[in-house]
């Protein structure tokens, strides 16, 4: 059994009830026919920068590949055994590219943590 996370792009001021509902619509599969948002095409790139999806290499953190990918959003399903640090660099990343987490295991929404200032 794989542990699931996904990475949504939506609007500003988007809600987690936001996210929850795209994601019951991408489940049912509705997906609207839009470019990727760039945000999302950036965290794809720099998750499978590390950790490729295509081909899967031995050891890779994926439960699930390629990695499920549409214009708002990338799924992540991984190998329950992954290394912590797998989880802490999704986690990164979509706070770098303001993406919204959500998980999947008992539907809880993160949003991306508030810009960090250089200090």
């Amino acid at each position: 059994m794989s542990f699931d996370l996904s990475v949504w792009a939506l609007a500003d001021g988007a809600t987690p009830e936001d996210v929850r509902a795209a994601v019951l619509r991408c489940r049912e599969g509705q997906h609207g026919k839009r470019q990727p948002d760039p945000r999302v095409v950036a965290f794809y790139r720099a998750i499978t920068a590390s950790y490729p999806d295509r081909p899967a290499v031995p050891g890779t953190p994926w439960a699930v590949t390629p990695l499920h990918a549409a214009a708002d959003h990338v799924e992540l399903n991984l190998d329950p055994g992954c290394a912590d640090q797998v989880l802490l660099d999704i986690e990164r990343l979509a706070g770098e590219h303001r993406l919204m987490l959500f998980d999947a295991q008992d539907g809880s929404v993160y949003p991306p943590p508030a810009a960090r200032l250089p200090g």
